[in-house]
C-alpha cells in the first residue's frame, strides 16, 4: 500500500469511526502533527491492524502519544 493509499484508508476509517467527515478528519490529524507521524511512522504503522490503528490515533488526538 502506498503512503497516499495508508494515509486515505486512516483519514476515511477514523471518519467513520468517530462520526466525523473526512475533511474534519484530515483537519484533525494535520493539526495534531498525526499527518506527519503517519508518514514518518509509516513503515511501523502500515502492517497494524485496523482495531489498534483507531485506538492509536485515538489515544495519540487525546495527548497519549
Amino acid at each position: 500500500m502506498s503512503l497516499l493509499s495508508f494515509t486515505t484508508f486512516c483519514i476515511e476509517f477514523y471518519a467513520e469511526h468517530t462520526n466525523s467527515s473526512g475533511p474534519q478528519v484530515y483537519r484533525k490529524f494535520a493539526d495534531s502533527g498525526l499527518l506527519d507521524l503517519l508518514k514518518s511512522d509509516y513503515e511501523d504503522l502500515h502492517g497494524m491492524s485496523f482495531e489498534y490503528l483507531m485506538q492509536f490515533f485515538d489515544n495519540y488526538l487525546k495527548g497519549k502519544k
